[in-house]
């Protein structure tokens, strides 16, 4: 299917490794120009020129770490210089680490909504007037299961994200009419980084094996596996497409069935 994306612009963030690196891929493949942006740039560097090497893709990278709050007007100032407009805006950063919700700090609070909501939402708020003009945009969190069903011991995640996914809800309904829509995904159990570092921080936490305690997670998952980054790509890019301009202020699922809650 042609998602109509050809000679579009997009922003991704978190695109060193995992999902954003995921969501990066399709957006090239469909012919999107991108910048990258993350905190590794070594990382960045190594996707953009895979991503030039199998697409043929016009790829840009900043490094900008997300808790710094200068990032948001550095990171979509550069991404204007190099494309000119961005069309699309991927919104995505790794998680806070997991914590006993009864022993949080206002330090791990500052931390956390700078990262997960702060960022995004003024890198958002700094380039929708450019979107609303042009009558066209859109803008996708990569956000957690954890909005829809809280995640033991990874309180941070599931407050900080479910603050951008409130302003995101709020915000869709405003702009809907100019062209531009916002949906989040909301990931389970993927294969990244960031789920091989929780599960063996789990497994030091509890005393058991890696294999223990990946084998009690995939008894929660009706699939039966972890799923693939692309998966969740892949509807990335679909929620940018042409024919996804009709769904706007929703929040989907790639989870294998994991969450036990209706939507």
């Amino acid at each position: 299917m042609d998602l109509g994306l050809a000679g579009r612009t997009a922003l991704v963030g978190g695109a060193s490794s995992g999902l954003g690196r995921a969501s990066a891929d399709w957006l090239a493949g469909e012919g999107c120009r991108l910048m990258l942006w993350a905190r590794d740039q070594a990382g960045l560097e190594r996707v953009a020129t895979d991503l030039r090497d199998r697409h043929a893709s016009e790829v840009h990278v900043v490094p900008a770490d997300a808790t710094d709050p200068g990032t948001p007007a550095r990171v979509a100032a550069a991404a204007l210089a190099v494309l000119g407009a961005v069309d699309i805006l991927v919104l995505n950063a790794g998680g806070p680490p997991p914590v006993d919700p009864t022993a949080t700090d206002r330090a791990g609070w500052n931390r956390a909504f700078q990262l997960l909501a702060i960022t995004p939402i003024e890198i958002a708020t700094l380039l929708l007037p450019g979107m609303r003009e042009r009558g066209w945009g859109r803008i996708v969190a990569i956000l957690s299961s954890g909005v829809r069903q809280p995640i033991p011991e990874l309180v941070y995640s599931n407050a900080g994200r479910s603050a951008l996914a409130a302003w995101m809800k709020t915000t869709a309904r405003v702009v809907a009419a100019d062209g531009v829509t916002i949906n989040g995904v909301l990931p389970g159990r993927l294969r990244t980084p960031r789920i091989e570092s929780l599960d063996q921080a789990r497994a030091e936490r509890t005393g058991r094996s890696l294999e223990q305690v990946r084998a009690e997670s995939l008894a929660a998952i009706p699939a039966g596996r972890y799923g693939r980054p692309e998966e969740l790509g892949s509807l990335v890019a679909y929620l940018c497409s042409e024919q996804a301009a009709y769904q706007t202020g929703t929040f989907t699922a790639v989870d294998g069935g994991m969450i036990n809650a209706l939507p």
